[in-house]
């Protein structure tokens, strides 16, 4: 008799953070059998770090993610305590939703969520093997072995340890091998990944301190409240239908007084000792990092941002530390509103293993292993965001690959999403990646606010975004179309009631003249398409997310198109396909590096071979006459 379990699915996902659940869910959704394994079931979409969704740039990542069919913007929609649109002083391009969670309440609802979706599965267990066998280019997934011995076999497995991988968690002299919030670690899958032949670094992170509410004196404090507007993360979403309470969030600063506190005691913090070794990430680092690194600054900001509605807990950003327990309390108590501050949760850096992304393709399987796939901050990124769009991706190329259809692979001129991949499976990168806006070159295309339009299609085609979904996606385009046709079309005469309105927002008067197009209103800086509704007797009732599109594709219409004309030719070089068994030390003219740097990335296409870092212009050029002689020896 057989001591131990042997069962089959269609995918295996190894996670359920943020990565997994999205990349479970579309694999299921999709109709295949899906198990998703979690070394807590406890810890399904935990928040262990900020109580946010979405943020600059990452707001754009959540809004894409749901127009292609995922499930993060619909859980947070309901899980939200406060929710403020960033960047709103500046261009369309960088407006970003951020919301504050609920941590408990997001928890609960992706679990229900992930607990009641046909043909997914979950187990508590933690994968310690992968089974592979050798195929001529290298391995193939077989399936995984749990610590317990059981066996679950596979043609195709998603990886989404998040940081769970010989984690281990540092405040001063306490070490301890954990996950986060205390969670137990993932101790065997490395090694096997290794014997796989698969390339592990090690990276960190950190969390701040939760504090009691009850012991901080909020009137020292700067009150930050949501905006009067709720703006859904989900395009399925309407905002009058949201009816909620909001919560304030309060602001605070370091002093000088923080600031000695923290040098006085700078050779007892691990980062500074040596005791961590891991890459830690440059644009979300500890404050003991700050201090050190910007001696000229004065002061910086701390946010205060409870937890949920459920705790009294209050969580710091923006005091991210590793420092020793007696200093972390001096250190918080010595900022104003915080001086009896009584810490609920220490602060610790979390060190953890995770992958060279650039043995992925831009599918997100590995380059060696066929049918694996990896994705989150396995990857070597950072953020709740950036860890599901990349699970939803991974999930759903696995469950179209094992379907026998083509892959998905979003470029930098479709997504964000695209952008966040292309970074990480072509750059080398040494620290935790974090989305930013100044990433995308084709920002003013990639708005939070038109993600639907670029992208609710290929949800639809894949098979995750309903009919009825799409057809509401359909009325909208038509009403988009037909309302800026007919602000292209009627005038604005020169008369006493336009004139009136004109000169009441300090705008340039129509004298003497035959009219203007609404549409030539809009595009003066001082007006939009709402303010004209005051002289536009014909208006029809129109949705808001329908007003705002009107509003700004026409106000920035020259630039979009200036914008097109660039993607044009990002595409000519996306579409010069390179060959896959290509070995660029064979190419005569490619310098060293190059060749190096190629033969290990190997490019999709010339556009990708561009981005790499190493392989210059001219290295291009070499690659561009070996395709055009390719292509004579074919014709």
């Amino acid at each position: 008799m057989n001591n131990h379990i042997e069962e089959e699915f269609d995918i295996i996902v190894v996670g359920a953070g943020h990565a997994g659940c999205e990349a479970a869910l579309a694999s299921a959704r999709l109709g295949l059998k899906t198990v998703m394994f979690t070394v807590s079931v406890d810890s399904i979409a935990l928040m262990p770090c900020n109580p946010n969704i979405g943020g600059t740039s990452k707001g754009h990542l959540v809004c894409e993610l749901d127009a292609l069919g995922g499930e993060m913007g619909k859980c947070i929609d309901k899980a939200f305590i406060q929710t403020k649109m960033l960047n709103v002083s500046k261009g369309p391009a960088v407006h970003s939703l951020r919301a504050q969670a609920d941590k408990q309440f997001y928890i609960h609802e992706m679990r229900k969520t992930v607990e009641n979706t046909d043909n997914l599965y979950i187990k508590q267990a933690e994968v310690s093997e992968l089974i592979t066998e050798e195929i001529k280019d290298g391995l193939k997934i077989n399936g995984v072995v749990t610590s317990s011995g059981a066996v679950y076999k596979s043609k195709k497995v998603v990886l989404c340890t998040g940081v769970y991988l010989n984690a281990r968690c540092i405040y001063g002299d306490v070490s301890e091998y954990t996950g986060p919030n205390g969670l137990r670690a993932a101790n065997h899958l490395t090694k096997s990944m290794m014997d796989k032949g698969i390339s592990v670094r090690r990276f960190k992170t950190g969390t701040p301190a939760r504090v009691d509410s009850r012991s901080i004196d909020f009137s020292k404090m700067e009150e930050q409240k949501g905006d009067d507007f709720i703006r859904p993360f989900s395009f399925s979403n309407d905002p009058w239908d949201i009816e909620k309470d909001q919560v304030s969030c309060w602001l605070t600063y370091t002093n000088e007084d923080t600031h000695n506190i923290i040098r006085d005691n700078i050779d007892r913090s691990p980062l500074y000792s040596g005791d961590i070794k891991g890459t830690g990430p440059r644009y979300c680092p500890s404050i003991e990092d700050k201090v050190m690194k910007f001696p000229d600054k004065e002061r910086h900001q701390i946010f205060i941002e409870p937890e949920g509605l459920y705790t009294n807990e209050m969580y710091l950003s923006g005091l991210s530390s590793s420092l020793p327990e007696d200093v972390q309390h001096a250190m918080v108590r010595s900022i104003k509103g915080l001086e009896n501050a009584q810490i609920v949760r220490n602060a610790y850096a979390i060190e953890y293993d995770c992958i060279d992304a650039n043995q992925l393709k831009p599918t997100l399987e590995f380059k060696r292993i066929e049918g694996l796939y990896s994705a989150g901050q396995l990857n070597g990124s950072s953020g709740y965001e950036e860890a599901a769009v990349q699970g939803f991706m991974a999930g759903v190329n696995a469950a179209r690959s094992a379907l026998g259809k083509d892959e998905i692979v979003l470029d930098r001129s479709d997504a964000y999403i695209g952008v966040l991949i292309d970074d990480l499976v072509t750059k080398e990168s040494f620290e935790p990646y974090r989305m930013m806006t100044s990433r995308a070159e084709y920002r003013l295309l990639l708005r939070q606010d038109n993600a639907d339009i670029r992208l609710r299609k290929i949800g639809h085609d894949i098979g995750l975004v309903s009919d009825e979904e799409y057809e509401a996606f359909e009325d909208k385009l038509k009403m988009i179309a037909d309302e800026i046709s007919r602000m292209e079309t009627k005038i604005a005469g020169s008369n006493q009631r336009v004139n009136d309105f004109l000169n009441k927002y300090n705008s340039a008067l129509l004298e003497n003249s035959k009219g203007v197009s609404f549409a030539s209103l809009i595009r003066r800086p001082e007006l939009n398409y709402e303010l004209l509704e005051e002289i536009d007797d014909e208006r029809p009732e129109l949705p808001w997310r329908v007003r705002e599109q009107v509003n700004i594709e026409i106000k920035y219409e020259g630039y979009i198109r200036r914008q097109l004309q660039q993607v044009k030719q990002f595409k000519k070089l996306e579409g010069k396909k390179l060959p896959k068994d290509i070995d660029y030390k064979e190419l005569s003219g490619l310098r060293i590096e190059a060749q190096q740097k190629l033969n290990l990335i190997k490019p999709e296409n010339i556009g990708q071979a561009g981005r790499i870092s190493g392989v210059s212009p001219a290295d291009i050029s070499v690659l561009l006459i070996y395709l055009e002689q390719l292509r004579n020896k074919k014709e």
